[in-house]
């Protein structure tokens, strides 16, 4: 099993490096993803989109012309997430911290924000055709009302898909998520004392908060998202920029790659996705069954599962 995985792994990886030398894309596109779904796939990836800007100034366009390329990217790499049986992918569409750029590029991205979100769903044949649930996940209440109006109408318009699921994160900081979990986690202990008379309400016990308690109250949790399973950033940037901190642990595989977003493809996925099979295969984790994050059972004892799960952290970290 060993030799036929790493031989499977070798072949793939030459014959996409081919492809790509070669331009040969239709029918190798074709054949690497029923080669790949066949196997073990993630149930989870997450795409930090990065170096939209860097791609524009590179090609001589406006900053917003590489904006507009990153959404087709978006739709791009989504197609392919789905057609490997991906069955959640979330993106990280605009952080908190974008408000402090210039005027000119934030309203620029919130025109854009508006247009795309509803041209991805009121003609969302790809959404339709697979099923996809779309969530805007973040402080939506920082938009302009009429980017508000979209996210609204998005959502409505695809809250019946239910075979898959695209988190559009935006405007998003994973500290901001997980700070309103503790707050919402902290409010609902508050009220359960109340309500059962074990104290006065207005005292809570370090036990009261658990880590499976706070993941169940995660913006992206709650919309039903599974563990993340890989989490990919663009650009050749190796960072996190406060994205998913939470949700990147146990066997969350990380992985940088060179390309900037607008760029990014099958054949720049291909790696990312194999080195994930090779550790399903080699007995390093196991596949994620699709289920909700939030019911996973944990062994740790109440109060002492944050700090457990603070320090037992680990992240498999690639980088291409």
């Amino acid at each position: 099993m060993f030799l036929i995985s790493f031989l499977l792994s070798f072949v793939l990886h030459g014959f996409a490096f081919i492809c790509r030398k070669l331009g040969i894309t239709l029918l190798a596109q074709r054949f690497l993803l029923r080669v790949l779904s066949s196997g073990p796939v993630p149930q989870h990836v997450a795409f930090v989109m990065d170096g939209n800007r860097r791609f524009a100034r590179m090609h001589g366009k406006q900053v917003p012309e590489g904006h507009g390329e990153g959404y087709l990217a978006l739709k791009r790499v989504l197609e392919i997430c789905l057609r490997l049986r991906i069955r959640c992918v979330s993106v990280y569409a605009f952080a908190i911290d974008n408000f402090k750029r210039s005027p000119e590029e934030v309203d620029a991205l919130m025109n854009l924000a508006q247009s795309k979100l509803l041209e991805l769903c009121e003609h969302g044949e790809l959404l339709d055709q697979y099923g996809v649930k779309l969530n805007v996940v973040g402080r939506t209440e920082l938009f302009p009302d009429f980017v508000q109006a979209a996210v609204k109408r998005a959502e409505d318009l695809t809250k019946n898909n239910l075979e898959s699921i695209l988190n559009i994160c935006m405007p998003y900081a994973s500290r901001d998520e997980i700070t309103t979990a503790v707050e919402d986690c902290v409010q609902e202990a508050l009220s359960r004392h109340s309500t059962t008379g074990t104290d006065d309400g207005t005292n809570v016990l370090p036990m009261d908060i658990t880590e499976d308690m706070i993941t169940s109250h995660l913006m992206s949790m709650q919309r039903g998202s599974p563990p993340l399973d890989i989490l990919v950033r663009t650009s050749g940037v190796t960072r996190l920029s406060d994205y998913m901190l939470w949700q990147c642990c146990e066997h969350t595989q990380l992985h940088f790659s060179p390309a900037y977003w607008p760029d990014f493809g099958l054949f720049d996925f291909v790696p990312i996705i194999l080195q994930w099979q090779r550790a399903v295969w080699f007995g390093r984790k196991q596949a994620t069954v699709p289920s909700t994050y939030g019911n996973r059972t944990t062994h740790s004892s109440r109060g002492r599962s944050v700090e457990r799960k603070v320090v037992g952290r680990r992240v498999e970290v690639e980088s291409y």
